[in-house]
């Protein structure tokens, strides 16, 4: 099953080539493992909607790769979801372009899952946030700050510098007018 699903992730680039213009619309929903990308981050399918183009001298393939995600708040680890999108436009010719733009394109057929899987990889979420002002959790009794405050005591103290809690600086009025006068 998984064969056939990547077959349809493969296009007939000579077909296509025989007159520019043609073009052939690639639409699917497929399971990241049958891509080779096995990550507990993903949550359903990878649709994939890619429209190939043939062109004077290649192919342009156009369209969008997406996926739905899971994963936790990187500050108060509650479960954060969404919807990966990559927008795709890459180009195959028949000849290497000396500037290096594009892909060279070997025997008759482009085989788009290689592609489709750097994508799922590079949109894959990281150090995600439930929201952009989450206080995360208190590092001593593990309470969620965004559902208010704890009674925890958090201050970071430096007993190096304990020595300076008693020095006392007279900074009073009649230093002040001392000053003046």
């Amino acid at each position: 099953m998984a064969a056939t699903r990547l077959h349809a992730l493969r296009v007939n680039a000579r077909e296509l080539l025989r007159q520019p213009g043609l073009e052939k619309r690639i639409e699917l929903s497929i399971p990241a493992t049958d891509l080779g990308v096995e990550d507990e981050r993903i949550t359903g399918d990878v649709s994939v909607d890619l429209t190939a183009t043939s062109t004077v001298d290649g192919v342009t393939v156009r369209g969008t790769v997406s996926l739905p995600w899971r994963t936790a708040c990187r500050r108060c680890l509650v479960d954060v979801t969404g919807v990966a999108t990559a927008e795709v436009d890459e180009t195959y010719h028949d000849q290497p372009d000396p500037r290096g733009d594009g892909f060279e394109l070997v025997g008759d057929q482009i085989d788009l899952a290689g592609a489709v899987r750097e994508y799922v990889v590079l949109e894959l979420p990281h150090d995600q946030l439930c929201r952009e002002a989450c206080a995360g959790i208190c590092p001593l009794c593990g309470a969620d700050l965004n559902d208010g405050p704890c009674d925890c005591d958090t201050s970071v103290r430096d007993e190096r510098w304990a020595a300076l809690d008693a020095l006392r600086l007279d900074d009073g009025p009649a230093d002040a007018d001392a000053a003046d006068g």
